[in-house]
């Protein structure tokens, strides 16, 4: 599967990591499992978000995916080949617990008991995510994420998960990205459920947020002793140009985006800029709330692709700036990765950070059984040097996930983007690890390498 001729020439970051550093490749459930309706699983709101007319870029949906429910144990093999040591995957609300409350689907634990405990028989560590987005289409008809009750709901359900898995994994992510769902889902109307309503959307932030503090709370007070955080998805927002208004607008914009989850989460308050912009749409926080949002964490999940550039005028252009785009339209801007890191550092009392995502969507073509995707090992190596100089300048980071293990099902792009280290044909399923994963498995060697150097151990290099 790995040849080193096809190995990239791209130059390995020279930081040497910690020994206990964490490595590792990412996925989530309804990008991947397909299977959509098997074994007892039930609708999600992704499900049926997809079956809306012109939604999805190319009309298509999760059915399917990557099979990855029917090929659980090659792809657990696949993982194995890359040299990871950690593995961030999330279970399907809806597949574990149809409706979201009342019975459990024991044919869906079944399945994520092996891919659990196939990994720990590998030596990868298991990264559990509680929600990634795919709430069960029950708990939407009654109100969704809108609802407190659904609060509740996804507490019982983390009760569940901790207690059949929560000896077997490294990690619980209780929500993935809750300003995706939040904005996305219920202000731009773009991602699932496709609700737009500023006021419903601030409630669906406060409630997944709320959530995760009770949940965590919870999974302690019943023994789970697991580390457990949330995940994030941050950038710095700069200004387009150095004028008054873009100032402001870069402002409102980062505390939209990042002060809006992470003073709740780690000075317990909401920041009042935006509390004065949401005016009215501001959501219900009822007494106690913040406290149990601002529930201490061990970890704190970072997902980063690109920074953040906030113009008052007309919309920025993607590109004026000549750095260099993702087939997202996203800029690639590395050394925007440790302003973020430094900040965080300096501005909240963080626990020890993990970048839970990073990596980029580029035009691949599979030519002869190689994927040649050169400015995606570019990206990757520019933004694993970026974390290591957060790093030495004392910003405590504990782990780095590529985003993703293979192509997959991207949301409302369809099978159109392509942010897989692994490339997937979708006619025939075949998996084809591209030059980028080559990359990565080099670059883990290396590491362990210099680890063996530091230590005195002969490498045989």
């Amino acid at each position: 599967m790995f040849t080193t001729e096809f190995a990239s020439h791209v130059p390995l970051p020279t930081h040497r990591f910690p020994a206990d550093f964490r490595w590792g490749v990412a996925t989530s459930a309804f990008q991947i499992e397909g299977a959509a309706d098997v074994d007892g699983k039930g609708p999600s709101i992704w499900d049926t978000f997809c079956r809306r007319p012109g939604v999805i870029a190319d009309g298509s949906d999760g059915t399917v995916a990557c099979e990855h429910y029917h090929r659980l144990d090659a792809d657990l093999d696949l993982i194995a080949s890359l040299g990871v040591d950690a593995y961030r995957f999330s279970i399907a609300w809806p597949r574990v617990r149809p409706t979201g409350a009342g019975d459990w689907n024991e044919a869906g634990l079944a399945f994520y008991d092996r891919l659990i405990d196939g990994l720990n028989a590998r030596g990868i560590q298991p990264h559990l995510t509680l929600n990634h987005w795919d709430l069960p289409e029950a708990l939407q008809a009654t109100g969704g994420w809108a609802d407190r009750a659904t609060v509740q709901r996804f507490v019982d359900y983390a009760l569940g998960i901790a207690a059949r898995y929560g000896r077997r994994v490294a990690a619980i992510t209780t929500h993935n990205e809750p300003w995706v769902m939040a904005v996305l889902g219920h202000e731009a109307g773009i991602f699932a459920p496709g609700i737009r309503d500023r006021a419903i959307a601030a409630q669906v932030a406060h409630h997944l947020l709320l959530s995760h503090g009770l949940a965590v709370r919870a999974m302690r007070a019943a023994g789970c002793s697991v580390p457990m955080g949330i995940v994030l998805n941050l950038s710095p927002t700069v200004p387009a140009t150095d004028s008054a208004a873009d100032r402001a607008r870069a402002l409102l914009e980062d505390g939209r985006l990042l002060r809006w989850y992470m003073d709740p989460l780690f000075h317990g308050r909401y920041p009042v800029d935006i509390l004065d912009d949401l005016g009215e749409q501001a959501p219900v926080i009822e007494p106690g709330d913040l406290d149990a949002i601002s529930v201490p964490i061990d970890f704190l999940g970072i997902n980063y692709y690109t920074r953040s550039v906030a113009s008052a005028g007309a919309p920025w252009v993607p590109g004026s700036s000549g750095l260099p785009l993702t087939d997202m339209g996203w800029e690639v801007h590395a050394p925007s990765l440790t302003e973020l890191l430094l900040r965080l550092a300096r501005d909240y009392p963080v626990p020890p950070l993990t970048i839970t995502e990073n990596g980029g969507a580029f035009p691949d073509a599979c030519i002869d059984g190689r994927v040649a995707d050169h400015d995606r090992t570019e990206y990757l190596a520019g933004h694993i040097a970026a974390v290591g100089e957060a790093m030495r300048q004392g910003v405590p980071v504990n782990g780095y996930f590529v985003w993703s293990l293979m192509d997959n099902f991207e949301w409302a792009s369809g099978y159109a983007k392509r942010f897989g280290i692994v490339h997937v044909d979708y006619t025939t399923q075949v998996r084809t690890p591209k030059a980028s994963a080559h990359w990565y498995r080099r670059f883990l060697q290396h590491q362990q390498a210099l680890r063996a150097s530091a230590l005195g151990i002969p490498t045989g290099d």
